[in-house]
């Protein structure tokens, strides 16, 4: 769904809206994320109330970590399914989940029917956060993408931080169910829009479409497996206990079997070619360090800023807010540095600040001011903003109409998948960190000290059985276990760097910006043209090859359009000579009697339609 056209060749009838049209699509879209951020954060404080209504409070943790499993497990398959069956299909189908999911929930009679609710939420949810960055970026062209990218991300950073509150607010004046009643109406509005104001173009496929369940049924168990033994190892049981090993055997085991059924597959859910191109595959380790070192400001800040600095619960909150009000300003104009430097040296830049600023966290004084946390969380948001918007928009813009989908959700999966192991490597760095300032505490002070970072928090919030100097002491072991857990963040934030650095490619192939699924499927005998080579252009990362470059690539058919030479343009006519191509790509001539083929030129401007194929003896060019 290119909305940039190329004049003046006219555009294939692909259903693509106008500037104007794009205005309600862009809106459902704002509000689809908006509603999978708010219940990734929305649940939060109205944890208690839920607790006091339906028990069940050695599970509660299952409604973050069930409701995070279904979005992780269920992305890369919708990613797949929308490169089969369109955009649209798919975000359909992941709404009205989504909403069941939510009456569900608000329905729940005790906390296991909750816990279930929630995964069918998830499920959701995945279709959301995946499918909605796909659309953006078909509906938008490559010069267009960073604006509706940033108001995307600016959705998320502000339901992301509103969420508590509206929970706090539902579930203290109103009633729990209503946090999940509430997404009715928002989803309900969404669900009209995309429906009456998004068109795809018409897909022609070659039989019928083969879908990898088998693959499917892997990466779910896989996911499912390891995110269960990462959410629990360490909570419910030991991490060396029986029960996290069973679990992590169990996923080596399903993870080998799914590679070796997705290698054999017809259409796997996830193509080697994802792993195999260095453009993705680089991202794809990127992001999930990026998942890796965002737990440390978004999970242990809050506590820092409440158990170190004494704030309250909505004080510390706007600590953290800060990030989110940087990051998506950075991520709207960082178009102008990528445009300038390249996708990969912007990332870099932005990757290089956040690792000095994570590795200044530890500097801070002890135990300081809430504004100095709350700058480093600025400056952070700032750096990410550079990092993270020009690495999807390079990805989405290096593949083809028919493979967005799938790098999409690749590059989200790694990052869902680097936050659980965060959370859980993070959270044992902490507790370790803990566990040896307990052990070495005064005599006199020893006796009734909390054991974890969890015990210890809610110590310091009701320090009324603790002595002075045992909060003290208390505090001091809580700023050492976050400083260490921030240079861990530090790390990751290397280790993302140092895969651009070595495996990022210098310039990231770019997509010409009318060679998508429009162009090539909807476009053959109409005159949209599509390179033998996919349309792939190497070169200039910032550029989508308009202007002078993309006339002359204008073609006649899909799969093998004419090329003008460099110093003639075919207006209708052959033109003999050896700079001018005919439109089924066979030079002009070189025919077999030795003379210039007299054929008249197809092209665009002449309203012709290509063939779409060589004819025999002819040769294809690139």
């Amino acid at each position: 769904m290119d909305a940039d056209p190329r004049p003046p060749a006219p555009q294939p009838q692909t259903g693509t809206p106008t500037p104007r049209g794009r205005r309600p699509v862009a809106a459902a879209l704002m509000l689809g994320m908006a509603l999978a951020a708010l219940d990734s954060t929305i649940i939060s404080t109205a944890v208690p109330q839920i607790v006091g209504d339906l028990g069940g409070f050695s599970v509660f943790s299952w409604l973050f970590s069930g409701y995070l499993l279904a979005v992780t497990v269920s992305l890369p398959l919708y990613g797949k399914l929308s490169d089969t069956f369109g955009r649209k299909p798919v975000l359909l189908a992941g709404i009205v989940v989504f909403l069941i999911g939510s009456l569900l929930c608000a329905g729940a009679w005790n906390m296991g029917t909750l816990i279930a609710s929630r995964i069918v939420q998830g499920l959701g949810g995945g279709a959301l956060q995946g499918t909605i960055q796909v659309i953006a970026a078909d509906l938008y062209p490559l010069k267009e993408r960073p604006k509706i990218q940033a108001r995307l991300s600016s959705v998320w950073a502000l339901s992301s931080v509103a969420g508590p509150a509206i929970g706090g607010v539902l579930a203290g004046y109103a009633d729990w169910r209503w946090i999940f009643l509430i997404n009715l109406p928002v989803g309900a509005l969404a669900l009209v829009l995309i429906a009456r104001h998004l068109h795809e173009p018409r897909r022609h496929r070659d039989g019928r479409p083969r879908i990898d369940w088998a693959g499917a049924l892997g990466v779910f168990l896989s996911g499912g497996l390891l995110l269960t033994a990462l959410v629990q190892g360490g909570v419910a049981w030991s991490w060396l206990s029986a029960p996290s090993l069973a679990l992590l055997g169990a996923t080596a085991v399903c993870a080998a079997a799914t590679v070796w059924i997705e290698r054999r597959a017809a259409e796997p859910i996830i193509p080697g070619w994802v792993w195999r191109r260095r453009t993705i595959s680089a991202v794809n380790l990127a992001f999930g360090a990026l998942g890796l070192l965002m737990i440390a400001p978004t999970v242990f800040l809050p506590t820092y800023a409440q158990s170190v600095l004494g704030l309250g619960p909505i004080p510390a909150g706007f600590v953290l807010s800060t990030m989110t009000l940087s990051w998506p300003i950075a991520a709207a104009l960082s178009s102008r540095v990528y445009n300038r430097v390249g996708f990969r040296c912007c990332a870099i830049t932005g990757m290089t600040a956040a690792t000095l600023i994570l590795a200044a966290f530890p500097l801070l004084p002890y135990p300081g001011a809430a504004w100095q946390p709350a700058l480093i969380m600025l400056l952070l948001g700032g750096a990410l903003g550079l990092f993270q918007l020009p690495l999807i928009i390079g990805v989405q813009s290096s593949v083809p109409w028919a493979e967005r989908g799938t790098a999409t959700a690749s590059i989200l999966f790694c990052r869902q998948v680097g936050q659980s192991v965060g959370a859980a490597l993070f959270g044992a760095v902490a507790n370790a960190t803990l566990a040896s300032r307990l052990a070495d505490a005064p005599d006199a002070i020893r006796p009734g000290l909390p054991d974890d970072l969890d015990s210890v928090s809610r110590a310091l919030e009701h320090p009324g059985a603790l002595s002075d100097r045992a909060a003290g002491y208390l505090r001091r072991a809580v700023d050492t276990a976050v400083d260490h857990v921030y240079l861990g963040a530090a790390t990751a934030a290397l280790l993302a760097l140092l895969a651009l650095v070595f495996l990022a490619p210098r310039r990231f192939p770019v997509h010409a910006e009318g060679e998508t699924e429009s162009g090539a499927e909807a476009g053959a005998g109409t005159g949209a043209g599509a390179g033998t080579e996919s349309g792939l252009v190497a070169g200039d990362e910032t550029e989508a090859r308009a202007g002078d470059e993309t006339e002359a690539r204008a073609g006649a058919g899909a799969g093998g359009g004419a090329k003008a030479g460099a110093r003639a343009r075919a207006e209708g006519g052959a033109k003999a000579g050896t700079e001018t191509e005919t439109g089924t790509g066979t030079d002009a001539g070189t025919g077999t009697d030795g003379r210039a083929d007299t054929a008249p030129l197809t092209t665009p401007e002449a309203g012709g339609a290509g063939s779409g194929r060589p004819e025999t003896g002819q040769r294809p060019r690139p």
